[in-house]
């Protein structure tokens, strides 16, 4: 019996797999639930100390930082071993890719809008529910232009900029330039921010990540 189980040495999956398992296991997700629960917790550490929670605008680091560690993660989520036997498939692959996206998200804002108690209408839960969704959508449309591996760059990139650019009142107050740096409530910001997410969910459920060789 154990010797049907296997061709050309590679064990085959036995019945208590389905599908929905093999596909968390062929894109890591167990590893980037554990990664967003280690942001999340790193977060709360920081958040948590008396400077940060008397003074929200200390908070601003926070919301840029841990938000690019969940869409990271995320974003290397979406690489997949074999694209073309997906193209190949007879059922769509667009719900699964959109089902891991909005899942991987839901928990992802969930758990970092916990780890900022208090000041929610400044730079508490909102600010941070908003950068993620922002992050996660640039990082999404980075996945399939760029590939799953580099998909973080864009989005580091981005915020890294806007985040150094802060102290300048033109950019500060500049909403859909610096949306990531503007105070939770804030509508244009959340406008961006919905936005970029929808777009990049949209696009990266539609097309894919793009295909990437095999590392050197």
């Amino acid at each position: 019996m154990n010797a049907e189980r296997r061709l050309h040495g590679n064990a085959v999956p036995g019945p208590g797999l389905n599908p929905l398992a093999l596909y968390a296991r062929s894109r890591g997700i167990p590893t980037t639930l554990a990664a967003l629960v280690c942001a999340a917790l790193l977060t709360l550490w920081v958040a948590s100390r008396p400077d940060a929670y008397l003074d929200p605008y200390r908070r601003v680091p926070l919301v840029s930082l841990a938000p690019l560690l969940a869409s990271s993660a995320i974003g290397v989520s979406l690489h997949t071993y074999a694209r073309d036997l997906d193209d190949t498939a007879v059922r769509p692959w667009w719900p699964r890719r959109l089902g891991h996206l909005l899942v991987l998200t839901g928990f992802a804002a969930a758990l970092l809008a916990l780890a900022v108690p208090g000041h929610s209408q400044e730079f508490g839960a909102a600010a941070m529910v908003r950068n993620t969704l922002g992050a996660i959508g640039i990082t999404a449309a980075a996945a399939v232009l760029l590939g799953a591996r580099l998909s973080w760059m864009p989005t580091t990139l981005y915020f890294s900029a806007v985040y150094l650019s802060a102290a300048s009142p033109r950019v500060s107050k500049a909403t859909f330039l610096a949306w990531s740096m503007q105070p939770g409530p804030q509508r244009g910001a959340w406008a961006v921010g919905l936005a970029l997410f929808v777009l990049g969910t949209a696009l990266c459920a539609a097309r894919g990540t793009r295909p990437e060789g095999p590392r050197v």
